[in-house]
This record gives C-alpha cells, sequence and structure tokens, in this order.
C-alpha cells in the first residue's frame, strides 16, 4: 500500500528512494516493486539516467480514492492499535509519508489524537456505551479547534467552559479528553459532556506535549489517590499470576530473588485491606513490610482460629505469631 502511494502521489522514483522512504532495504524494495507488477499492478522500471520505477501512463488503483476526511478516519482507527504494536507504529509511519502532501498533516494529528489504555481502573472492568459527543470532540482535536462544552461536574451542576481539546484517551470502555484551560491541564469524562461548540479558534498546543506521557502522569496521580498504601512481599512464582488478576494494575512485580521468591509491592486503600486480600494466600506470599501489615495479617490468622479451629486440635501457633 505504502509503495503503491508513494509512486501515484510522486511519480517515478528510484528502489533506492523507495527503501529510503520506507525504512527498507534497497533489495527489499526492488522485491516488493516485482511482486507488483508480477500481481498485475501496471508498474514498471525505466533504465538509464533520471531512471526509476512509476506507474504505467500515470495509472491509479483505488487506493488513491481516499479522501482527505477518509484518511483522517483511517489513521484515527488506525493509531492507538499502532501504540501497542511497534510493526504497527513503522507501517503508519511509512503511510504517512506515502499520503498526497496535503494529507499528511491532518493524517498524522489523527494518529496522534487518541489513546488507547487497555486496563482497567484497580479491578473494575464494566463495558460503557459510546459517548454522544465522542466523534466531534476527535474531529476538533484533528483539526486543532477550541471549542466550548457544557460538561457536568462531579457533582453534577452543569457548566460551561473553553478548552483546548488535545487528544482522547479510551480506558476499558470509558473515553476520556485532555484539555488545556485557563487553569491548565485537565481530564474530562466524555460521556459527562453534555453538548459541544465548535469556537472557530485555533488550539494552542503545548510545546513538546506527548498525550502518552500526560495520560501516565494522570495515572499515576490516580493511583495515588485511590491507592496510597503500599505492602512489600516475597511471593512464590507460581502465585504470581493469581496476585496480577486480584490486584490488576495496583501490583509492581519485581525480579526473582535468590530464594526462588518474586518480589512485589502491593498498592490498595489502605494496609488493611491489603491484608485482608492477601491473607488466601497463605504461605504461599511473605509480607516483608510495613509493619503493620505483618501484624494485621496475625490478627486475621487469630480471628479464624477463634471462628474455625476445633476442640482439641492441636495447630502450631508460631505460624500467626508476628516475628
Amino acid at each position: 500500500m505504502a509503495t503503491l502511494l508513494l509512486l501515484q502521489g510522486r511519480g517515478r522514483m528510484t528502489a533506492a528512494e523507495v527503501a529510503g522512504e520506507l525504512e527498507v532495504s534497497e533489495r527489499t524494495a526492488r522485491r516488493d516493486l516485482d511482486a507488483l507488477a508480477m500481481a498485475g499492478i501496471p508498474v514498471y522500471a525505466c533504465a538509464g539516467r533520471g531512471g526509476g520505477w512509476e506507474l504505467l501512463g500515470g495509472a491509479r488503483t483505488d487506493l488513491s480514492g481516499l479522501t482527505a476526511a477518509e484518511a483522517r478516519t483511517l489513521f484515527a482507527v488506525a493509531g492507538p492499535a499502532a501504540a501497542a504494536s511497534p510493526e504497527l507504529k513503522a507501517a503508519l509511519r511509512k503511510l504517512v509519508r506515502a499520503l498526497p502532501a496535503p494529507f499528511r498533516p491532518a493524517a498524522q494529528a489523527a494518529a496522534d489524537a487518541v489513546v488507547v489504555d487497555p486496563g482497567g481502573w484497580g479491578a473494575t472492568r464494566r463495558q460503557r456505551p459510546t459517548p454522544v459527543h465522542l466523534d466531534a470532540l476527535q474531529q476538533a482535536t484533528i483539526d486543532g479547534e477550541q471549542v466550548q462544552l457544557e460538561y457536568l461536574g462531579r457533582n453534577g451542576t452543569p457548566g460551561a467552559r473553553t478548552v483546548h481539546p488535545l487528544g482522547l484517551v479510551a480506558k476499558h470502555g470509558a473515553w476520556y479528553l485532555m484539555a488545556d484551560t485557563t487553569r491548565g491541564l485537565r481530564t474530562f469524562r466524555v460521556d459527562r459532556v453534555r453538548a459541544v461548540e465548535r469556537t472557530g479558534q485555533p488550539v494552542a498546543r503545548p510545546a513538546e506535549f506527548d498525550l502518552r506521557e500526560a495520560w501516565q502522569h494522570v495515572l499515576d496521580a490516580v493511583d495515588e489517590l485511590r491507592a496510597p498504601a503500599r505492602v512489600r512481599a516475597a511471593a512464590d512464582a507460581d502465585v504470581v499470576h493469581a496476585l496480577r488478576w486480584v490486584f490488576d494494575s495496583e501490583i509492581t512485580v519485581g525480579q526473582p530473588r535468590a530464594d526462588g521468591r518474586v518480589e512485589v509491592v502491593l498498592a490498595g486503600p489502605s494496609v488493611d485491606m491489603i491484608a485482608r486480600r492477601v491473607a488466601g494466600f497463605g504461605g504461599r506470599l511473605h509480607v516483608l513490610d510495613p509493619p503493620e501489615a505483618r501484624l494485621r495479617l496475625a490478627a486475621l490468622a487469630r480471628e479464624l482460629l477463634a471462628a474455625y479451629e476445633e476442640p482439641g486440635a492441636t495447630l502450631n501457633r508460631c505460624l500467626i505469631t508476628p516475628t
């Protein structure tokens, strides 16, 4: 596709020029050009000085029928996928170069306008309907135009504000608009937007703004608010997968230790809540610190013994004594 677009948009090109644009070897470029000719595409080579490859008679394929709007849509859809795949990201970069010159800025803007974050917030996994005003906000972001939002705040009170849309993020079915405002960078839930009106004024984009980096800052801040407590522990290697399932994004897995266990850091709203969530792992997970987490687990063990210990049963009490 990229080779065809290049030939259509720029006319005659040498194999070396095609290779340079598509970041492949000249041998690969020649092979692909030959393959196009063998597939019936009217691509032919002109020998001699000033020669190169071109489409016979200026032939054009259906691919060239992309309108500017279609090109923007293509890259808006493909851009988020490219963020998760280096191969797709490279392919999009090549296609942007191959597009007709007037289409390239909008296509690149569309590819950079959306980030897809596959993780949920903590253990929450809910599907949500597509917000009504998502398309309008995406188009304003791609076009670089300020918008006036009618927006419901956290307390449910509506208000109007003018913002500079910088990008959209989809996180497990929920959409968020990142925008610059008079109070600095802000994040808006798109499903709380009740109306969008374009102002006709251009967006003032902060220097070196990167949507993915900005979203990571938001995630870090939210994680700190939702899960300020931390517990460090050593887990058997075969239970790390289960811990990931229980804690989702609230776990940091370290390197294996000399004893074969894996050090993990678990986050949660409080040490008590973390202790309750790991109590079921028993001896497969050894809490290292803080001391209050160890004390809380010992207390939980005593509660369970009091509830379930049968008369006359002999248990090793040292197992529940904190050290």
